[in-house]
């Protein structure tokens, strides 16, 4: 069996079937991505899933880490296999149908906009100055955000250069003896300041997020006189632009996490190098230490900066995706003309709601 088509149920069978409370959003997210990214693979993957080694390796997972649940989680894979199996089966003729019911939404409601055509361009014009204006503080404040909390890392962590400096003024085994403490200390400070760091940032991406919503309302209400015979359509695409700056927020919260845990990992060799000079002999411990002495300062400093120049841009990043996003709503709707976007955000948004109403099928295991 493939070894995408093995992950694909196991990380289904962990993410709904480790707890009681089964996440749709979750399972189905997984069952989106592997679908794209397989593309054209579909008939391979419905034989595939169909395999006995695919049972195999459920069984090993449930027995491993659903002990608890076993009832549940084998009435979840029994049903689930053959869940994804139709799902994939069936994207095709929905990717289809869906295709044309965008095109021709989007032809009625470009005709139906003809008219007020100017107004329906300036209002969406008004719409990215004012998102423009709105997200340009957010930017700046995570900005600063960025360099405080970095600033505030870097403070934390410069006494133990000097500390580490002193230190090998003292005898070989005094030192040896100390180490490990200071590099346990070390290490804490470092995750102590990246969490702090991620509690800095993460509210920024949410206050964007509620930003977002707020001028796609906006938007609605400035459009709504201009397509009271389209409604339907009008509101397929917005809530398609809505799920486009929704999963752009998302992302933005995610490269703000890993960029803090990336941070982390760049910080904490310098504690593991210590202790690994502490687990030396004595006699060369000097010669080991005073180079990184000499040097931990500075590595500090450096991957700070690395870490202010990568994250500092992403609130200004995130605003210029919004404005591109809204100018091509307003290109498809002076055109007329569908993108691939579209289809997507309407099949994703189908998937979605069959992944939840099929598991809304599956009764929760019992406490």
């Amino acid at each position: 069996m493939a070894p995408k088509v093995a992950a694909l149920v196991l990380v289904l069978l962990a993410v709904s079937g480790a707890r009681a409370d089964v996440n749709p959003d979750e399972v189905a997210s997984v069952i989106w991505k592997y679908f794209t990214e397989l593309g054209s693979n579909a008939k391979e993957t419905v034989d595939q899933l169909q395999q006995t080694e695919l049972t195999k390796q459920i069984n090993t997972l449930l027995k491993t880490n659903l002990q608890s649940v076993s009832a549940y989680a084998e009435d979840l894979q029994e049903k689930l296999v053959p869940f994804a199996t139709e799902l994939q089966a069936r994207l095709a003729q929905d990717s289809q149908r869906l295709k044309e019911q965008i095109r021709r939404e989007l032809a009625e409601l470009q005709a139906k906009l003809a008219p007020y055509a100017d107004e329906v361009h300036q209002q969406i014009g008004t719409n990215i100055r004012q998102l423009q204006a709105k997200m340009s503080p957010y930017a700046e404040e995570l900005r600063s955000r960025v360099d405080r909390g970095a600033g505030e890392l870097q403070r934390v962590l410069e006494p133990y250069a000097t500390e580490l400096r002193d230190r090998l003024q003292d005898n070989a085994q005094s030192i040896q003896a100390s180490l490990s403490p200071y590099a346990d200390r070390l290490q804490e400070q470092i995750d102590g300041g990246v969490e702090s760091l991620k509690e800095r940032l993460v509210p920024v991406a949410d206050e964007l997020k509620a930003q977002v919503a707020q001028s796609v309302a906006e938007l609605r209400r400035g459009l709504s006189p201009y397509a009271q015979e389209v409604q339907d359509g009008l509101n397929r695409q917005l809530e398609s632009l809505t799920a486009q700056m929704e999963r752009a927020a998302e992302e933005l919260r995610a490269r703000l996490a890993t960029s803090s845990e990336e941070l982390r990992a760049q910080l904490s060799p310098l504690a593991r190098e210590l202790r690994e000079a502490a687990s030396g002999d004595a006699e060369s411990l000097r010669q080991r230490l005073a180079p990184l002495a000499q040097q931990l300062d500075q590595r500090v400093g450096q991957t700070l900066e690395a870490f202010r120049q990568q994250a500092a841009p992403f609130g200004e990043a995130f605003g210029k995706q919004l404005v591109q996003q809204l100018e091509e709503m307003r290109g498809k709707l002076e055109s007329g003309t569908a993108g691939v976007e579209d289809h997507l955000q309407l099949l994703e948004k189908e998937v979605r709601e069959k992944v939840s109403a099929f598991l809304s099928t599956i009764p929760p295991p019992e406490n």
